[in-house]
């Protein structure tokens, strides 16, 4: 059982099957797969916008993916210079950056549901931990009470399963996604979508402060997939 990894560049491919590539980061020179940062572009306007999917046209400006390299590259102007061109750097540039990977994960949770490769709830995560192709990440919601959570990790190690867990959004903003009420467990076959939600989980946690899971000592009512 293992918390989510450092991905780096060789351990990765991305949902469209390219292997991550280095980039260096304007802020502390430090050069990383590019899973481990955030591509910034200038706006028309001039203006600094977060692109975390690295899909916006323009020059890309790479930071590390955590708020003290974001306050780092302001506090030095460093977008301008990478820009050669002046930078108007947003208020709240790091919520913007936090929004952004929210959604991104919750639409690929929606596509996962889709495609049938996620199961939620309690005992429907169980029970694929003994099918043929268990789970490879184990989705948990960041305010979920932590005996569930507790009982399914146990459950996988001593199946011998190799499962990521990773808890990055609230159980709100995993119902959202998911179109179904107090989602609290969830768990992915292997898959890009699965390796991605790794990713961006990663990435989130850089910028936003770990939350505590809420007090119980019962699992969640299972919301298992219709």
């Amino acid at each position: 059982m293992t918390e989510a990894p450092a991905i780096t560049a060789s351990e990765l491919r991305e949902g469209d099957g390219h292997r991550q590539r280095e980039r260096r980061c304007i802020a502390t020179g430090t050069v990383c797969g590019d899973a481990q940062l955030i591509r910034f572009v200038l706006s028309p306007d001039g203006e600094v916008v977060p692109d975390v999917a690295a899909k916006l046209p323009g020059r890309g400006m790479w930071v590390g993916a955590d708020a003290k390299s974001l306050a780092a590259a302001i506090a030095k102007n460093a977008f301008a210079k990478s820009a050669k061109a002046p930078a108007k750097v947003p208020a709240g540039l790091a919520d913007m950056v936090v929004r952004q990977l929210v959604v991104r994960m919750q639409g690929d949770l929606g596509m996962a549901r889709k495609s049938g490769g996620i199961v939620l709830g309690f005992d429907s995560v169980m029970r694929a931990f003994n099918t043929r192709m268990p789970p490879l990440l184990l989705m948990e919601a960041s305010d979920g009470a932590d005996d569930g959570r507790r009982k399914l990790t146990g459950a996988a190690r001593a199946m011998g399963l190799e499962v990521v867990v990773i808890a990055p959004l609230t159980a709100a903003e995993m119902s959202l996604a998911l179109g179904r009420e107090n989602v609290i467990h969830a768990a992915l076959k292997p898959g890009p979508l699965a390796e991605r939600l790794i990713v961006d989980a990663g990435r989130l946690a850089g910028f936003r402060p770990e939350r505590k899971p809420s007090a119980g000592s019962n699992p969640a009512p299972d919301e298992s997939v219709e």
